[in-house]
């Protein structure tokens, strides 16, 4: 008598090891799913038409979204950039292609991207398509902003965003996702691992 309960106990244990493992993956299922894919970005930029696939098989992008009106994290990450860039070898930096895409496309022009991106380098490259092709390519890889009223301000809105930084290849290839930082240190180690690999 006293071994059924030790079965029954051993019964609903491994039927909570089963059930938690199903839990388990369709969490890492639906949490993998949710990952930025990447993918293709052709806009128009401060270069003319824009594309990804122009990259060299050896070059890398980092790829931010901002705009220009933004009045603190935008600025510094584009400082960030210029940072780790100058941390790398000549031969390095040759490889790598900094890119903003503007999530403000009724005001940043591709007239206005070009003075911006002037203060932070002439390698620097400002993108900017039409509400569907940003829409497109943020929902590729992750990203969410919002529009502000802003009716105290002559801005009239500003934009919340996200203020992550991707590491691709000319496929649109997710290699790095690097997190918003005002120092460069993360961004640079992402970078060496990705020249060095």
């Amino acid at each position: 008598m006293a071994r059924k309960p030790l079965w029954l106990g051993a019964g609903v244990i491994a039927l909570l090891l089963l059930v938690s493992g199903i839990g388990l993956y369709h969490y890492a299922f639906s949490a993998s799913s949710d990952e930025p894919v990447g993918g293709p970005v052709e806009m128009p930029s401060t270069q003319g038409e824009f594309s990804l696939s122009q990259l060299n098989e050896d070059q890398i992008a980092i790829l931010s979204f901002g705009y220009t009106y933004c009045p603190d994290i935008c600025p510094m990450t584009q400082s960030v950039k210029r940072q780790a860039l100058a941390q790398l070898s000549e031969q390095q930096r040759e490889r790598v292609v900094p890119i903003m895409i503007t999530v403000d496309p009724a005001r940043d022009t591709v007239e206005r991207m070009q003075e911006y991106m002037n203060f932070f380098g002439e390698e620097f490259i400002g993108a900017v398509g039409s509400q569907e092709q940003l829409e497109d390519v943020a929902s590729r890889y992750g990203v969410i902003w919002r529009k502000v009223e802003a009716p105290d301000s002559a801005m009239a809105y500003t934009i919340d965003h996200s203020a992550s930084l991707f590491l691709v290849n000319r496929e649109g290839d997710i290699l790095q996702r690097v997190l918003y930082s005002p120092t460069p240190h993360g961004l640079v180690s992402a970078l060496k691992s990705e020249l060095d690999s």
